[in-house]
């Protein structure tokens, strides 16, 4: 192992240590030492983190910024002990990052979706159930995927009606009750998989038709496939564009503001409540949804209006 391997073996260690789960930037700094190998470097510099960063040249400018923030975190820690390093200027990719639009799914959508999701082929007839409870899930609930592939048996609890999502995107864990409706999904879809696996290797929840914990790339990649098969995306190489799994999420949070703001719920009051529900780091990131959704801006508008001119 060359000394920058260990390095990175070591950075990674110690921030593990400490809290982070850094998903992707082991990927993107080994990916980043292979560049520096191919170019027989045995330090990081300035101008080689540059071209790695900048390397996709269709990729937004975010992209090339994050990547050179990766680097540039690694490089401040590696010069303590390695004072070749050179370590790139905080701001040398300049870009704020803007949210995308969410696609909203209308009712008709979401029964399309779900139509299609429960004619999957599947060798042991798991996989339908399987990705179909799951969709559900996240339109009834606006959790993120990985919370809910994330869930073992023991999180949900069907007779509380309660499920236990455990240390999320903040580090945070927290109680999401659900609707009897939802309950009554969840526990079919435990029947059918407890008959299929009666014994399975892993405590997941949802299980593949190998029994084995889903993973986040899989099931992204089956809601594109099917999106495309049912019009909501455009077929292309790859995922093609248009909604993402992730548009249940604000699909959720934006029509239970709408609900609130059509029933004259005070929403400003109730915000966190939903922030607490999504999980937001911050009730800010729930606010967002009343700029990003052109309905949820108007109703806002209207009602501070009518504020205006009350006597």
């Amino acid at each position: 192992m060359n000394p920058l391997e260990q390095a990175l073996k070591d950075y990674l260690r110690i921030r593990r240590s400490l809290g982070f789960r850094l998903r992707n930037l082991e990927s993107f700094l080994r990916s980043f030492l292979a560049f520096l190998k191919a170019e027989g470097a045995s330090y990081i510099t300035t101008e080689l983190a540059l071209r790695w960063a900048t390397q996709p040249a269709k990729a937004e400018p975010f992209t090339w910024a994050r990547r050179l923030g990766m680097v540039r975190r690694f490089a401040i820690w590696l010069s303590a002990t390695d004072p070749r390093t050179e370590i790139p200027r905080a701001g040398l990719l300049p870009h704020r990052y803007r949210r995308k639009p969410p696609h909203i799914c209308s009712d008709e959508e979401i029964e399309k979706l779900l139509g299609r999701t429960q004619q999957l082929p599947s060798p042991k007839a798991l996989r339908a159930s399987t990705y179909t409870t799951i969709f559900g899930l996240l339109v009834a609930t606006g959790m993120r995927t990985n919370e809910a592939l994330g869930l073992d048996r023991p999180d949900v609890d069907l007779k509380l009606g309660i499920l236990h999502i455990r240390r999320t995107k903040f580090g945070k864990s927290r109680y999401v009750p659900v609707h009897p409706s939802t309950v009554e999904a969840l526990r079919k879809y435990a029947e059918s998989r407890d008959q299929i696996f009666p014994a399975p290797s892993t405590p997941a929840f949802f299980l593949s038709g190998r029994g084995r914990r889903i993973d986040d790339s899989t099931v992204q990649y089956t809601f594109a496939k099917l999106s495309q098969q049912i019009g909501l995306r455009a077929f292309a190489k790859g995922h093609g564009h248009g909604p993402r799994l992730q548009d249940m999420r604000h699909r959720f949070a934006a029509r239970t503001l709408i609900h609130w703001y059509r029933a004259g719920v005070d929403v400003e009051r109730e915000l966190p409540k939903l922030s607490t529900y999504l999980g937001h780091g911050h009730v800010n990131d729930t606010f967002w949804y009343l700029e990003a959704i052109p309905e949820l801006l108007q109703l806002a508008t209207d009602r501070l209006t009518q504020r205006e001119v009350q006597p």
